[in-house]
């Protein structure tokens, strides 16, 4: 068991229930994050978790933070396929030039295992109808690419004693106490409920799609799983393969199920210029690690339709709190 666990980006949607997750799990966790939302939602109060406000650009200060440290779970980046409307350096200097020095830094300090969260947007277009972890990378945007790029340069490190391990994660969905609601599902399901209408770009896109909490589940496994096992590998972590437009007539349904007095959501449809679409397989972690997920897309938006009605999701259409680039333009962040 990795005793220690230090998750970059802690306080961030994944990190939000996966940080109470770990300590639950009888882990001592540090959460090292640069705050752009705060840390209001972790577990304080827990005596086994240590709160770092952090950029990891900061090398040095990472690397004092590592000390002790078993495991790293690699969550902080500027997280968002439309984070290219931000300016391209800040990107860069967070998604790209940090992630080796602190890849580094992790390997000096003695850390044994690392595992980085890349995303299937790596895949960009496909036509094929089951894109496994062989398939080639076509980077559409920044975020892609940079997220592609990190994989060799954390593996060219990997050697018996310091395991890497990449994980490319489905558009994840469903209800974190550090809320998302830029994220296909999500976006839709807050529509549905708090504009009584829903707007799909495009709407033939197909993406994968994988519950928050599975997502967890994920780092879970990768976390127990023996060295052999996942040693240079990489996995797809995604469930449902649904069009946005298949995504937004769930919406609809659950939304006029869960609140009747809404009556009729009206679904409109416009042109995108967004074409990322592509089918994931992940039957590589269902083989080698026995990883099942447990939720599906209907059951992130009933977790989202029961937040909205116990008032846990205020001013969901404008506080910055639920928007990545958004809240970082608000920021100017740098």
């Amino acid at each position: 068991m990795f005793k220690n666990i230090l998750v970059t980006g802690g306080a961030g949607y994944v990190g939000s229930l996966l940080t109470p997750h770990l300590l639950n799990a009888g882990h001592k966790v540090t959460v090292y994050d640069v705050m752009y939302f705060g840390d209001d939602f972790l577990p304080k109060d827990n005596p086994n978790l240590t709160i770092v406000a952090g950029d990891i650009r900061d090398t040095a200060r990472l690397a004092g933070s590592l000390k002790g440290i078993d495991a790293v779970i690699s969550l902080g980046c500027i997280s968002n396929d439309a984070s290219f409307e931000l300016d391209e350096n800040l990107s860069k200097s967070i998604n790209l030039d940090a992630f080796e020095p602190m890849v580094v830094a992790a390997k000096k300090a003695g850390v044994r295992r690392f595992i980085y969260a890349s995303s299937s947007s790596v895949y960009g277009v496909s036509e094929a109808p089951d894109v496994t972890e062989e398939h080639p990378l076509v980077p559409l945007t920044l975020y892609n690419e940079f997220k592609g790029k990190c994989e060799p340069l954390l593996f060219k490190h990997q050697d018996p004693s310091f395991v890497c391990v990449t994980v490319r994660p489905a558009t994840l969905c469903g209800y974190a106490p550090r809320q998302r609601l830029d994220l296909s599902v999500n976006i839709l399901t807050n529509h549905a409920v708090n504009n009584n209408k829903i707007t799909v770009f495009g709407g033939s896109q197909k993406r994968p799609n994988l519950h928050v909490q599975d997502m967890v589940d994920v780092y879970q496994a990768l976390l127990d799983a023996p060295n052999e096992k996942i040693a240079g590998e990489i996995f797809n972590a995604g469930f449902q393969n649904m069009s946005i437009m298949e995504i937004a007539q769930l919406a609809k349904k659950v939304v006029e199920e869960v609140f009747p007095e809404k009556g009729d959501i009206e679904i409109v449809t416009t042109p995108t210029d967004d074409i990322r679409s592509y089918h994931v397989n992940s039957d590589k972690i269902r083989r080698v690690l026995g990883f099942e997920p447990r939720f599906t897309v209907e059951d992130a938006i009933r977790d989202l339709c029961e937040a909205f009605r116990a008032g846990k999701l205020p001013n969901s259409m404008d506080d910055t709190f639920y928007f990545n680039v958004r809240r970082l333009k608000a920021l100017k962040a740098a």
